[in-house]
């Protein structure tokens, strides 16, 4: 539990006062508001979280106009030790079931001579405290929920009770029929108790709860629990405010207000089954658009067995395929093919190859096409049936001084022009080489001790080079054994 005050530079007046049990009145005009803030986590007992977020945002119940500032406001100095002051809403019914999430009040005190200290709780009803269920309470211990204390003069402090969003304990209400639920905060300890419906406590003594000063909105919303004794005329237990003697009834709904979150609109979540066979936690509507299959809500992924996804099993040993689970093929030594059917997938296709010099092999795995440079023209192809294209290389001009990239050697003749060995471009290193004497790296006409300095200086490169005789990518030992075979005139 976490504890902050805070105070408000305002001014707060205080107009004519009702009472219970007692008709104390007063005049005050308090200095300040301050503001006890308290966030109760029921099960950790501490909470560092104030800001509550959802999928909903929480909703304002409330009879009072008051915004909790500066004002005027009635200050109930006959609320006597042992009572309570709460409020009943009623909402419509598709806000049930809701969660609570936190209330306040005003308390105030009139020219106190000295520090008070008053025990409060606060208690959650379903229903009305007449004709519903006490879901929780809670008492200010000085320890985990610290008691209400005052300066002396005439202040006012906000008592701001919450409950911890993110501990597991949350207080759900229901819907008892009535479509309503209460809040009250209960004054369990005065400073100076005085004699209930005798003598009333000490306003100089005792802070009190207010109401505010435009109306009674509410005559059936707001409530009060009384102490009995002796001479006590404004009656005993709950009563609402309509139900009490005129002389007994404030003039204003009480400073109090409480938020809630329809539970129903936060959207559910649970296990979603992937198509992968993997599980996820996630709403429904998340679920349906990543695909999944939504097991609903409340499901988790611990107890749920995500269907695994099929797919063609491929065995190279029979040939055969087999729709499987992607376990149970690798544990036979299968291939798995995720999402592929064997109704339509075929697990070992062999055809025609074609090949970079336009002619065909048939009886290829696309595999073994592929390692020949070929292009595989699907499962089932005959080199018969298929049309492979002629290949294509660099084309030259006769002075070599032009180079054109993929034509056909025909074209190239039409052209009078000179191809390329099959597959070339222009980039390769002997694009366009019309010496008819590739050796001759310098070009001086002949071959010598100048072209074999000219491959080793370019000695494992693997950028387009005159020194790259051969034409295989790469200046090596092939590229010097040639110059040497060429030795002399060219």
């Amino acid at each position: 539990m976490h504890i902050w005050a805070r105070s408000l530079a305002c001014v707060l007046s205080v107009g004519a006062m009702m009472a219970f049990d007692a008709a104390e009145t007063s005049e005050v005009q308090p200095g300040r508001i301050d503001v006890l803030r308290v966030v109760v986590s029921p099960s950790k007992g501490t909470s560092t979280v104030t800001e509550l977020r959802g999928a909903c945002p929480p909703e304002i119940a409330t009879h009072t106009d008051s915004d909790f500032g500066a004002g005027q406001y009635v200050l109930q100095a006959g609320f006597a030790q042992g009572e309570a002051a709460g409020a009943s809403w009623t909402l419509p019914v598709d806000r049930f079931p809701l969660k609570f999430d936190s209330a306040e009040i005003l308390f105030a005190t009139s020219n106190a001579t000295q520090a008070t200290t008053t025990q409060w709780g606060v208690e959650i009803w379903e229903g009305t405290p007449t004709n519903g269920v006490k879901l929780a309470d809670f008492a200010s211990d000085d320890l985990i929920l610290p008691h209400l204390t005052m300066p002396p003069g005439t202040s006012g402090t906000i008592i701001q009770f919450m409950i911890d969003p993110e501990d597991p304990e949350q207080i759900y209400i229901s819907d008892n029929g009535t479509h309503a639920y209460t809040v009250a905060f209960r004054v369990i300890a005065h400073n100076q108790p005085g004699n209930p419906c005798i003598s009333s406590p000490p306003t100089s003594a005792n802070a009190f709860p207010t109401t505010d000063v435009s109306g009674l909105a509410s005559p059936a919303g707001n409530w009060i629990d009384m102490v009995t004794g002796s001479f006590c005329v404004c009656g005993e237990g709950w009563k609402t405010f309509q139900q009490l003697p005129s002389l007994c009834t404030p003039s204003g709904d009480w400073v109090l207000r409480s938020t809630y979150t329809p539970y129903g609109c936060n959207p559910g979540s649970g296990a979603c089954c992937m198509g992968d066979g993997s599980c996820e936690l996630n709403t429904e509507d998340a679920c349906l658009i990543d695909g999944g299959t939504y097991e609903g809500d409340g499901s988790d992924c611990d107890s749920t067995s995500c269907p695994q996804p099929q797919g063609a099993c491929c065995l190279e040993d029979s040939g055969d395929c087999v729709d499987s689970e992607a376990e149970v093929c690798a544990a036979f030594g299968g291939i798995w093919n995720f999402g592929e059917s064997c109704s339509t997938f075929v697990c070992f296709p062999e055809g025609a190859c074609c090949l970079l010099d336009g002619s065909c092999i048939d009886a290829q795995t696309p595999e073994g096409c592929a390692a020949a440079g070929g292009t595989f023209r699907g499962d089932g192809s005959l080199c018969d049936a298929e049309d492979c294209p002629a290949p294509t290389s660099w084309c030259c001009t006769g002075d070599g001084g032009d180079c054109f990239d993929a034509i056909e050697e025909a074209d190239c003749a039409s052209f009078g022009g000179v191809w390329g060995p099959a597959g070339e471009t222009c980039d390769d290193s002997n694009g366009c080489d019309l010496s008819g004497c590739p050796a001759d790296i310098d070009g001086s006409g002949d071959v010598s001790v100048d072209d074999v300095l000219g491959v080793l200086s370019d000695w494992g490169s693997t950028e387009p080079s005159p020194a790259d005789v051969n034409g295989d990518g790469v200046v090596g030992v092939d590229d010097l054994l040639a110059v040497i075979a060429a030795w002399g005139p060219c």
